[in-house]
């Protein structure tokens, strides 16, 4: 058996406000009707996945996440400076195992982290 990632999830307040900075973020559309409540970019039949959807929740987040993200960039500090122009907020810079990350948070507070793209062999 075969499983595939069809989807990232977050948990939000504001849905459609959270689905604009990932938009921004990755460069991809938030698919029509978005709201507070729902929204979602590349969802739906023929769409690049995986999908991003965001859904309302009561309540806040309380603790770091136990589950992240991790994207690169090949110009790791010109990423995070693009990123935070965008809202996120930068937590920190982490070098361990001969790579190194910055790990930051988006609007709402959903911790991801962004690496420098490794050269390939």
């Amino acid at each position: 058996m075969t499983i595939t990632l069809t989807s990232i999830t977050l948990d939000c307040d504001d849905a459609q406000a959270v689905a604009t900075f990932w938009s921004a973020a990755l460069g991809r559309t938030v698919n029509d009707g978005a709201s507070r409540e729902f929204a979602s970019i590349g969802y739906g039949r023929g769409s690049e996945t995986p999908a991003w959807l965001f859904l309302r929740v009561p309540e806040g987040k309380s603790a770091k996440n136990r589950m992240h993200v991790d994207l690169t960039a090949t110009d790791r500090e010109a990423e995070v400076e693009r990123l935070v122009g965008l809202g996120a907020q930068r937590v920190g810079d982490v070098a361990e195992w001969g790579h190194k990350w910055t790990v930051l948070q988006d609007p709402e507070g959903n911790e991801f982290c962004v690496a420098e793209q490794q050269a390939s062999a």
